[in-house]
């Protein structure tokens, strides 16, 4: 529990699935507390969150929301996370700087099995986290219902700490079981105490009983009084509730609604009495209590005017503007409040501040005395496997330095975003979490950086091979007036086992062709390698040079390098080529009730089932291994997570090339020869 200290600022971090109404709850906690007069709203686009017009324009974030405010006294930093599975790594980040976190649930029994992932992440890292369950006023379940649908996803013990007041379908107000006091709301204001009523006496000494025996299995003292019939005192259940918040032990469950303002003082109190300070979040996190300074870098931004921001939380010590850390000198200090950046002249511990252009350092860096450490992995979460890419090339071609300048930017801001270069398709592949993920980088690249882009989807790398050898004799004779150009050259040509490659063999006896030429023919016969009968490049094909002519004046490097790669040309349509295409094997993570679904969708993509079992450290969740073409992994994430309801998730790797023929081989083959042809 937090001493109260106005030093010791805390940080709350709001995470929940996509319309949870995270950033409306931000809102009103802003208005109940003062710190803005007037309340927006999501679909005028006047909130405090949400100000990038990305964001305003999907009526959805996109990026976190930074706000402070003071409550009884106390100085907190608020973080709203996105709450699209795809934006999920600015919730893992951010969350790392958490006291605790809020997670946001809507009053929809079918939807609890969204915030499995998130509940586990939560438990993982050993972040202490309530749920307020939003909306109630548009509830149609039963509290009770919601309790026990949130229950089955989640490893910790989730606590009641109200029941709700009902007039009909309505729910009017709430008591709190610690208390056992009764509420009646009032709209974007505190709530008015009136007398308990009636109809909720029952199921009131219920829960409170259910509150009570979840926290006697952490106490065996509660546990006896409890045995005895005993009633233990108020504050001996706040000081419990405090505690095994502090510890991970339990979630306590509150409700109400952010639109109305519902439920939201209730919220901040429990916050402020029972979440943990900052000192002790710096010590679950193992930041040593000697350093003079400690600070975690949770999110990187580039804001036009103010250039590269590192936005951090402080642990110990403080930080002023114009103090060197390391080789580096803050220039700037920013209190965030949606959109704007307020100066400050130094961050006191518990702070989260935006330091102006330290520009070697990123997130997930400590700040010490010292300069910049990175975190260790055991600290800082993994970035997920990309599962989505957009092949992205400039419209305008002299902006192509610019664009991967740009690109590099958007990397530094969001870990979920990657660039690659691939050396099969020579396309520029952005990859991430999913379509809208990348759709948002593309908007940024125009809004932010001016970088007008053309997009497409990435070309499968197909290769080809053979499936017979052949022997060919071919000779590059020209003669121009001087010096001619002469190569004479007999190769033999054969199939290699699948994944050898290419293999070039010198079986040349007797000087017919100079050992000077030898590297020509090969360089020759490689290079056409790279665009075979079919189109695509060649590989697992063994090629042996056994013989040939030379000219003692005409033969040039130049003449056997033509001479090899036309022997190539003219011998392998003879070798009954075959087309290659690339197999993945990829592991597909659903919860069990969707796994009979992923059959199907395996077998509708061409894929192999290799067999399934239960996913490591997944309460009712299963790995299904399967292999599937590339050409196949395009769209998979968006057909998986309409399965799912956005919850499924997949990884995958290159496993082999395996050929391809029929109707599909020859739509490929003519797709490549229209291509090449359009490109002449």
């Amino acid at each position: 529990m937090s001493d109260g200290s106005a030093a010791s600022a805390r940080c709350a971090v709001f995470v929940g699935p996509y319309t949870s109404g995270k950033t409306t709850l931000l809102e009103s906690i802003l208005y109940q507390t003062g710190k803005i007069h007037r309340k927006g709203s999501i679909p005028a686009g006047n909130t405090v969150g949400d100000p990038s017009p990305e964001a305003r324009q999907r009526q959805m974030s996109v990026e976190p929301n930074f706000a402070d405010c003071e409550f009884l006294g106390e100085r907190w930093s608020i973080i709203d996370c996105p709450g699209s599975v795809e934006l999920s790594r600015d919730a893992e980040t951010c969350l790392m700087a958490a006291d605790l976190a809020v997670v946001v649930a809507a009053p929809e029994v079918e939807r609890a099995l969204t915030l499995g992932p998130m509940f586990k992440f939560l438990e993982d890292y050993d972040i202490p986290h309530v749920v307020f369950i939003n909306k109630m006023d548009k509830a149609a379940a039963r509290v009770k219902d919601l309790l026990e649908a949130l229950q089955s996803v989640s490893n910790k013990p989730l606590v009641l700490r109200q029941i709700p007041i009902r007039d009909g379908e309505a729910v009017t107000g709430f008591v709190v079981l610690v208390s056992e006091r009764a509420w009646k709301y009032q709209p974007h204001k505190q709530s008015d105490l009136i007398e308990m009523p009636e109809t909720v006496l029952d199921r009131e000494d219920e829960a409170r009983q259910e509150m009570l025996e979840s926290l006697a299995d952490f106490d065996d003292a509660l546990l006896e009084q409890l045995l005895e019939d005993k009633v233990p005192g108020t504050e001996d259940i706040y000081q419990q509730l405090s505690e095994n918040l502090a510890q991970d032990n339990i979630v306590p469950v509150l409700f109400g609604s952010a639109e109305q303002g519902h439920g939201i003082t209730r919220l901040l109190k429990v916050l402020r009495h029972e979440g943990p300070s900052v000192d002790v979040t710096a010590d679950r996190l193992g930041i040593p209590a000697d350093d003079q300074l400690a600070a975690t870098v949770v999110k990187t931004l580039h804001a036009a005017h103010t250039g590269k921001l590192s936005v951090c939380r402080v642990w110990r010590g403080k930080v002023q503007d114009g103090q060197t850390i390391g080789n580096e000198r803050v220039s700037g200090l920013f209190h965030l409040m949606g959109g704007e950046n307020k100066k400050a002249g130094e961050a006191l511990a518990g702070d989260v501040v935006a330091l102006g252009r330290m520009d070697e350092i990123g997130t997930g860096d400590v700040l010490t005395s010292n300069g910049r450490e990175e975190t260790s992995e055991a600290l800082w979460p993994e970035v997920k496997q990309p599962v989505y890419a957009m092949a992205v090339s400039p419209l305008n071609r002299q902006d192509e330095v610019k664009l991967t300048g740009s690109i590099a930017r958007l990397i530094e801001e969001d870990q979920a975003l990657s660039l690659e270069h691939s050396p099969d398709t020579h396309q520029m592949l952005l990859w991430g979490q999913g379509e809208i993920h990348l759709k948002i980088a593309v908007e940024r690249l125009k809004s932010k950086y001016n970088v007008d882009v053309e997009v497409a989807q990435p070309v499968t790398a197909y290769k080809e091979t053979i499936r017979k050898g052949t022997t060919q004799h071919s000779r590059f004779k020209r003669q121009t007036g001087g010096h001619g150009q002469f190569g004479d050259v007999q190769i033999e040509i054969r199939p290699l086992p699948r994944g050898q490659g290419f293999e070039f063999v010198d079986k040349v006896v007797g000087g017919s062709v100079p050992r000077q030429y030898i590297g020509a023919v090969e360089n020759g016969t490689r290079e056409y390698c790279e665009r075979g009968p079919l189109g695509f490049p060649v590989v697992d094909v063994s090629v042996t040079l056994f013989d040939g002519q030379h000219h003692a004046v005409d033969s040039s490097d130049q003449a056997f390098r033509i001479a090899g790669k036309l022997a190539m040309s003219e011998g392998m349509p003879n070798c009954n080529p075959v087309l290659l295409e690339p197999i993945y094997e990829v592991t597909i993570s659903v919860p069990s009730d969707f796994t009979n679904k992923i059959h199907s969708l395996v077998s509708g993509r061409r894929g192999q089932i290799l067999g399934f079992e239960i996913r490591p450290g997944w309460k009712g969740w299963d790995d299904l291994k399967c292999t599937l073409p590339q050409n196949e992994l395009r769209d998979l994430i968006i057909e998986l997570r309409s399965l799912t309801i956005g919850v499924g998730s997949f990884t995958q790797r290159f496993d082999h090339l395996q050929e391809i023929t029929g109707r599909l081989a020859d739509q490929v083959v003519q797709a490549r020869r229209q291509e090449i042809e359009d490109s002449r």
